[in-house]
């Protein structure tokens, strides 16, 4: 059997998942994509060995079984609601986008619809949700980033922090994990999942760094459980094309579409 997917947004994330999907992924068809300036998107699939169609991006859902969200968290709702309500998978890149949008779950189990979060720079996932199916006491996650990996941030915008202007280590932010998906909607993408995975976004606890000269995005998580005590960090290669996101992300999207479609599925 094969499955047909559609991409919301051919930036740095979706780009690179429609190019590896273009390159071959059994079971899987990559057959539509939408993009805001799709000019320059028809130039960037130009050496594609079977090119997706541009559609709009409210259409993909008519397209494709499973539509992947690798856009703006701007525009989340215009691929998110036609895709749930349709029925389809929905895969999310800007998981930090679903947290205010929680009763998309709702929609999508009348619609019969899936919403399936992919890890993206969050290692240990399994562990966390494992860990969430006994008592949990405490979950959090330092994330550090170089200040203009955080640029354009409502909530530096709405506080006149310029993170052109950061000359040493600074905590910019400190709170739950839906208070920072919501002033921080392109960075806490990690956060988000790890909240999904574990305890809740009210209950994850979130640090944001602005590091000066950090070469990585780099990621802390702490958890603090009745089965065990663990500490995980990981040291993502920030995109060059976007700095805001790092080099696994697209690299855990198709991974999660693989085991979609894989007869063998290694991880609960």
């Amino acid at each position: 059997m094969e499955w047909t997917v559609a991409i919301a947004g051919l930036g740095a994330i979706g780009l690179e998942v429609a190019r590896l999907l273009d390159a071959g992924v059994e079971g899987l068809r990559l057959v539509a994509a939408s993009a805001r300036d799709e000019a320059k998107a028809a130039e960037n699939l130009r050496g594609f060995r079977d090119p997706p169609r541009l559609v709009p991006i409210e259409a993909l859902a008519d397209e494709a079984a499973i539509v992947v969200e690798c856009a703006p968290a701007a525009v989340f709702e215009r691929v998110a609601v036609p895709a749930v309500a349709k029925g389809r998978i929905f895969v999310p890149a800007s998981v930090g986008a679903l947290l205010p949008r929680m009763h998309l779950v709702e929609e999508a189990r009348r619609s019969g619809g899936r919403i399936i979060v992919p890890t993206g720079a969050l290692l240990g996932l399994d562990a966390v949700r494992a860990a969430a199916e006994g008592p949990v006491e405490s979950v959090t996650i330092e994330t550090r980033k170089p200040p203009r990996g955080l640029e354009g941030a409502p909530y530096l915008a709405e506080r006149g922090l310029d993170m052109g202007a950061v000359a040493e280590d600074m905590l910019v932010f400190k709170g739950n994990a839906l208070e920072a998906a919501r002033g921080f909607p392109a960075n806490v993408n990690v956060a988000a999942a790890l909240a999904l995975a574990g305890i809740g976004p009210e209950r994850t606890t979130v640090e944001i760094w602005a590091i000066p000269g950090l070469a990585r995005n780099t990621h802390t998580i702490r958890v603090e459980a009745g089965a065990a005590r663990f500490t995980m960090m990981i040291e993502g290669v920030p995109s060059e094309a976007n700095p805001r996101t790092g080099k696994l992300t697209p690299l855990s999207i198709i991974a999660c579409l693989r085991g979609l479609v894989s007869t063998l599925k290694v991880g609960s």
